[in-house]
């Protein structure tokens, strides 16, 4: 076991390498240099590629397996070899060229889509979608094991989960959103407040609080600006957040900085056992996008929250708002363009129109050159929007630039996953929305570290919420968490969940 966590160490430490240089590329990196950083990741995933694939690797892993008799199924060494070897089996059959191909891809076209955003122009970004998705229907092919295409991508983000499995919990939840959003249409919130003139610098203030408060530390965090908002981390000392400004709505950079937060804390809540081993980060999307919805929804857009953030929000911009006219602002539900600032009822059908095109363009029945009439016609189709041009449609998501192709359903799965985790944490911790109210909100760190983050990759999705909720990954208590907070935002009475009717 030593040997195979020296390897998965050098491995490790080859991870941290490429995620510093991607961080880089996105935040700090002058433009010129992005023909040179595609090479440079490219190398790098190559040699990681080779190291571990190797035969060595595998004997090293068929020893660590040996020795295990006697060790309980949930010890850091044996769930370490169960992930080790199934990631191993899998990569094995991905030839190291492909690996390379793919990170030098997606290094290019992170900044072919930075370019074509700034211009709103498609046609200069599609023959690099169209790189991407060649190289994703190569990787699909190097495997027999799957149902479908779209599974072996999907499996990368969420193991185990198959897209009909997908397709069914997205089914149950459209069944459910579009009812309540046109339920919702019908009234009105007054959501003026989050509009006006707001400096960068006391945004900053801001969310400075607000991200202290959640448990960011300066020590081994940072905060950045980025294009598009993300969070990755070296480590659970080393933590990497972003945001983006907009100095007439101070809602998109505050929550968008909430949202990474949740990831950052997951990730600096693992156990310092399982650092530099690959079960030194969330496994599951899924899991990791229920943090950041939480923070970012639950607690951020809560009315116990609204508390909190009420006199923060009044004293950077030296205005008078109460708690009770935030809260239901920023919860106002309405159709809008872009995913990031969609608010929670209409987002998750944001997420399921990606996951129907991605299957479509991934499965040939959708080409490149059609995709944005596509994505116009599924806009106006599910939300009832007109899309102006392609930066605030087709292009406004980083992930298909960067060859994330299957990753997008772990948003709604997110959603989901985090309703039954605020469902189990109001029954262990009754007084949550108490200690929420009065900015203390350690008590909801610590249960979700205790209960999520410290076992890192250790559980599979459906495992870990075995563990904690004793079911599988279910629609319906988000969906009822939805329609209380909704209820109470617009004084209204909302109808019982299609869901618990049929049970």
């Amino acid at each position: 076991m030593t040997h195979l966590r020296q390897r998965l160490a050098d491995l490790e430490d080859l991870r941290a390498a490429s995620v510093l240089l991607g961080w880089d590329q996105q935040t700090m990196m002058p433009p010129g240099g992005a023909p040179q950083r595609a090479e440079t990741l490219a190398t790098l995933q190559r040699f990681r590629h080779e190291l571990f694939i190797s035969d060595e690797t595998g004997r090293l892993i068929e020893q660590a397996h040996a020795s295990l008799n006697g060790i309980p199924d949930d010890s850091d060494e044996r769930c370490l070899v169960r992930f080790v070897s199934r990631r191993w089996r899998k990569s094995r059959q991905v030839p190291a060229v492909l690996a390379a191909d793919l990170a030098r891809a997606a290094s290019v076209g992170q900044e072919a889509w930075v370019y074509a955003r700034q211009r709103g122009d498609f046609t200069a970004f599609a023959p690099f979608l169209r790189h991407n998705l060649e190289l994703a229907k190569r990787y699909v092919e190097c495997f027999d094991d799957f149902d479908c295409a779209y599974d072996a991508l999907l499996d990368d983000y969420e193991p185990g989960m198959k897209s009909s499995e997908v397709a069914r919990l997205f089914g149950q939840l459209k069944g459910e959103l579009v009812p309540l959003i046109a339920e919702l249409s019908r009234h009105t919130v007054d959501d003026s407040c989050l509009r006006g003139e707001f400096p960068v610098a006391a945004q900053r203030q801001l969310i400075e609080g607000v991200l202290t408060r959640m448990g960011f530390d300066r020590h081994g965090w940072r905060l950045d600006d980025a294009v598009h908002p993300f969070a990755t981390s070296l480590g659970s000392t080393d933590v990497r957040i972003t945001t983006r400004w907009d100095e007439t709505y101070f809602p998109g950079a505050l929550f968008g900085a909430m949202h990474e937060c949740g990831h950052g804390l997951y990730e600096a809540g693992i156990a310092p056992s399982l650092q530099r081993t690959p079960l030194g980060h969330g496994l599951s999307l899924g899991v990791h996008e229920s943090q950041s919805r939480l923070w970012e929804n639950m607690v951020g857009r809560g009315e116990a929250f609204s508390q909190v953030l009420a006199p923060l929000v009044s004293n950077a911009f030296d205005t008078e708002i109460s708690a009770d006219t935030l809260f239901r602002a920023v919860n106002r539900s309405f159709p809008s363009l872009i995913r990031v600032e969609a608010d929670e009822v209409t987002y998750g059908l944001h997420v399921i129109m990606r996951f129907e095109l991605e299957q479509e363009l991934i499965e040939g029945r959708l080409a490149v050159e059609d995709l944005p009439e596509a994505w116009n016609a599924r806009m106006k189709a599910y939300l009832g929007v007109d899309v102006p041009d392609d930066a605030s449609g087709v292009l406004q998501d980083v992930h298909w630039s960067a060859g994330l192709i299957g990753y997008f359903s772990t948003y709604a799965l997110g959603n989901m996953i985090a309703g039954q985790l605020w469902r189990q944490v109001h029954e262990d911790v009754p007084d949550i929305d108490q200690q929420i109210a009065a900015a203390e909100l350690g008590g909801l760190r610590s249960w979700l570290v205790e209960n999520v983050h410290r076992h890192g990759s250790k559980f599979t999705t459906s495992e870990l919420l075995g563990r904690v909720v004793g079911r599988e990954i279910e629609v319906e208590p988000f969906v009822s968490y939805l329609k209380a907070k909704m209820a109470t935002v617009y004084g209204i009475s909302l109808p019982p969940n299609l869901l618990e009717k049929n049970q």
